[in-house]
């Protein structure tokens, strides 16, 4: 008997629905065709099992002790899950009689173990092929039917989702149990959860809060100018233009180059008005812009966040919805932007099913232009999983509700740019100088919208409401020009926004800035950040229900549980450091060149060093489960002033000196000083409100602040509080 294990019944029954007929139903199985060649489809409901709980392993760990932990099980086992044991006894039957067992799990990391483990658990003997199933559509089903491969070629990514599975099992079982219990101890109820993932997670939001409680607003002013080229006597090529700081200025100003003095302002205004200037540099160009690509599961989540206020759960179930049930789109809970060259001779059909779902883009549907071939269709980009786009279905299984029409809509969208020309924008740029004061006056303008046609509206945006800005005036360098009048504006400056389910997603996403450690920054860079494509929404689901988060309004905020648990908690434990390095273990032991038993028994020794360690003070770890670690830094508590990484005492031509462990990949380097350096390197890396890279301590002719090091392409600042940047500073743990 052929049998094939579906990860769902939906995907079992177009499995099905692709093989031969006729089709019999059975209790949690379809029988395709007669006879001998007849074909068993059989399915799992989710994982069938889970890890056992910590009494399965020895009955003391039934209760929560301090005495008790670790808790280090010596013989993993599973449990079957009480609401599917019906559907586990029925694969049980199955497997028995099987020759030859297709494994259909969805094709990633969890679906290849999901189907795995079952067959591990009853210790299947038979030949096991895998096929990796993208589309439900009957054709796309067939197709991949049709190229089955050995599944012991995909044992390196079961091993890695085993891996993960149980570090994820120590983590939480024993970080939980103790934190829980160390505030008890301090007289709290409840239950204190701490995950690798959700932890970080929600540091990210309570860093976000305590940024804007401890935010100080400071007035600034912005000094502009309208311009008159010489000869013209009417008001036609007037043009406005802003003043830009000069060396001798930088007093006056704070980090992102604002004015802070309303004196200096009035002086420069009062010394250019009504006199002559010369343009000194002159820029016009039409630049063109190529569509975005289509939608992995995070781009549409925050995509519908910003044009529906869709919060990122409703997104998934939304198009799981359109996946299983209507077959309108693709897999959803894709990773990947890229499409396979194949794909283009469905491109046709594709846009002929858009036509007729959606109304609404029927025009844009027959006007695109096939012959495009964008960025998105590459073979090298394409690995177990492709972007969302819509099916060659062209109608839903009943009514779509407004929700689906909604996440349609953005995946149809995203498919039909890829066929539309450019947009192009012109822009253009004045500079000029007025007695010995410089201005620059901008210009943009879409020329032609092209795939602009197509980009859904934010909820939010207000560029709709804006005039377009009058165009600059075609003049060269040498061109003389005369300062009519001057404006000063007071303005505030601004604290970050609270999170919003796009933007948490978004920081979720992109994670990388918040690491200032240049390889983890590489490596949570390639492992696309906090969480997979189909787990965010439910990491985020699950800090709500467990009373760490609350909505106040679309923003997302942190509870005091929350904020007393990440103001407790060791760095390792709550910024994503150390998610980064299990990623990049996980994906050396998908690769070969990582063992699984000996991320698993570092692991370990971590958790006991968490344990050891008194609960409200930090811990100071290893750089993780990585092989390979940083040089040893034998400058205690001094961090490189360039990428904050730590410091060693080396020996120059002139005597002893610091220099940063990285070279020669960093030439930091400072002298040896017989107190703490006053520029915060003796701290740990603080991370900016604003991009998460690490801040530097700066003095100005005001004093102490911070700064980001990524200026000039972030300039966040923040205020000092005796060496401390007062925007992230944690409060004392309870």
């Amino acid at each position: 008997m052929r049998l094939y294990i579906a990860e769902k019944p939906s995907l079992g029954r177009a499995i099905a629905d692709a093989l031969p007929g006729p089709i019999q139903k059975g209790p949690g199985w379809l029988r395709c065709g007669d006879g001998e060649q007849a074909v068993i489809v059989s399915w799992c409901i989710g994982h069938l099992l889970e890890p056992a709980e910590p009494a399965t392993y020895d009955p003391r760990w039934k209760s929560w002790r301090m005495a008790d932990l670790p808790v280090f099980p010596d013989q993993w086992q599973l449990a079957p899950r009480d609401s599917v044991a019906k559907q586990l006894g029925v694969l049980e039957g199955l497997v028995r009689k099987a020759e030859l067992i297709y494994h259909a799990g969805d094709p990633d990391r969890e679906g290849q173990l999901l189907v795995d483990e079952v067959l591990r658990y009853f210790n299947v003997r038979c030949p096991v092929h895998r096929v990796l199933i993208n589309d439900l559509n009957r054709d796309a089903v067939r197709k991949a039917l049709a190229a089955p491969r050995d599944n012991r070629d995909f044992r390196r990514l079961s091993h890695s989702a085993l891996a993960r599975q149980r570090a994820d099992w120590l983590y939480g079982i024993n970080l939980t149990r103790y934190y829980t219990l160390s505030y008890q101890q301090q007289g709290a109820d409840g239950v204190y959860s701490v995950g690798r993932v959700q932890t970080p997670v929600l540091g990210l939001v309570v860093h976000r809060d305590d940024t804007i409680a401890n935010f100080e607003p400071k007035p600034w002013y912005r000094l502009t100018i309208t311009a008159r080229p010489s000869g013209d006597e009417t008001r036609d090529q007037d043009f406005e233009a802003r003043w830009l700081p000069s060396e001798n200025q930088q007093e006056f100003l704070d980090d992102e180059d604002r004015l802070l003095d309303r004196e200096v302002a009035e002086d420069i205004a009062n010394a250019v008005n009504g006199r002559p200037g010369r343009i000194t540099a002159a820029r016009f160009r039409d630049r063109k812009e190529t569509a975005p690509l289509p939608l992995s599961l995070s781009a549409l989540q925050i995509e519908a966040g910003k044009a529906f206020g869709m919060g990122a759960k409703a997104v998934l179930d939304t198009a799981q919805s359109l996946y299983e049930k209507h077959q309108l789109i693709t897999y959803p809970r894709s990773d990947s932007r890229y499409l396979p060259e194949g794909h283009l001779e469905q491109a046709a059909g594709v846009c002929q099913a858009i036509a007729k779902v959606d109304d609404s883009l029927a025009d844009a549907a027959s006007g695109v232009n096939l012959d495009r071939r964008s960025a998105t269709w590459n073979d090298s980009k394409v690995d177990a999983h492709h972007a969302i786009i819509p099916t060659l279905r062209a109608r839903p299984a009943g009514q779509l509700s407004q929700q689906e029409r909604n996440v349609y809509n953005l995946v149809a969208r995203y498919y039909l740019m890829q066929f539309m020309p450019d947009a192009v924008h012109r822009e253009g740029r004045l500079d000029l100088a007025i007695s010995d004061h410089r201005f620059r006056a901008t210009e943009t303008a879409l020329l032609e919208p092209g795939w602009k046609l197509l980009e859904p509206r934010q909820r939010s945006s207000k560029t709709s409401a804006e005039a377009p800005k009058k165009p600059l005036p075609r003049l060269e360098p040498g061109d003389d020009v005369t300062c009519i009048d001057s404006t000063i504006k007071e303005r505030l400056t601004q604290p970050p926004q609270h999170f919003t389910d796009a933007t948490l997603l978004a920081a979720m996403t992109n994670i990388a800035r918040f690491v200032s450690d240049p390889q983890l920054r590489k490596t949570l860079r390639e492992t696309d950040g906090l969480g997979t494509e189909a787990t965010r929404a439910a990491i985020i689901e699950t800090l709500f229900r467990r009373d760490y988060l609350f909505r106040e309004g679309r923003h997302i905020r942190a509870t005091e549980k929350g904020r007393s648990l990440i103001h407790a908690l060791p760095e390792a434990i709550s910024e994503p450091d150390m998610t980064a390095l299990w990623e990049a273990t996980l994906e050396q032991i998908r690769a070969g060149d990582g063992d699984p038993r000996q991320f698993l028994e570092e692991l370990k020794g971590q958790i006991r060093g968490f344990i050891r360690q008194p609960a409200s003070s930090p811990v100071k770890t290893s750089t993780g489960t990585r092989t390979e670690t940083l040089p040893q830094a034998d400058s205690d508590g001094i961090h490189c002033p360039k990428c904050r990484a730590p410091m060693r005492i080396r020996e120059g031509k002139f005597g002893r000196f610091h220099a940063c462990t990285r070279f020669p990949d960093c030439n930091g380097t400072r002298p040896l000083e017989d107190s703490a350096p006053q520029d915060g390197t003796s701290q740990r890396p603080w991370p900016c409100p604003a991009c998460y890279a690490p801040l530097v301590r700066r003095k100005s002719h005001r004093g102490w602040f911070w700064g980001c090091s990524n200026f000039p392409s972030c300039r966040q600042t923040v205020n000092d509080d005796n060496g401390i940047p007062v925007a992230v500073r944690r409060p004392p743990a309870r």
